[in-house]
């Protein structure tokens, strides 16, 4: 899936928030920051939680099960920037909020 696919609507997600989408074969936290959208995988690489659940503040969502916390910008682990989840183009069309998720992950684009 190279193309953009609708996951949510403005309103959908409340400010300083994530909610998780299915997006192909793929789990996707989309979040609110600050009135922009971000995208990274919604699994936690430390035991698989999900990360739209977690807490969102200054743009970082912290795993609601051991606290590790990522960049919602780029999935980078604050903690060790080695370490990252996956980050996804978002853009916003009308209402509509719309992700791309590359079939061939080395394709990725940071979000947007």
């Amino acid at each position: 899936m190279d193309e953009f696919v609708i996951v949510a609507r403005i309103g959908d997600i409340p400010a300083n928030t994530g909610q998780a989408y299915k997006v192909g074969d793929r789990m996707v936290a989309l979040f609110q920051s600050n009135g922009n959208y971000f995208a990274i995988d919604d699994t936690c690489p430390h035991m698989g939680a999900s990360l739209a659940s977690g807490h969102l503040e200054d743009g970082n969502v912290t795993c609601p099960w051991h606290a590790w916390r990522f960049s919602v910008c780029d999935g980078t682990w604050c903690d060790n920037p080695t370490i990252h989840v996956d980050s996804f183009e978002v853009r916003v069309v009308g209402t509509d909020i719309q992700v791309r998720v590359p079939r061939n992950l080395d394709e990725k684009s940071d979000s947007k």
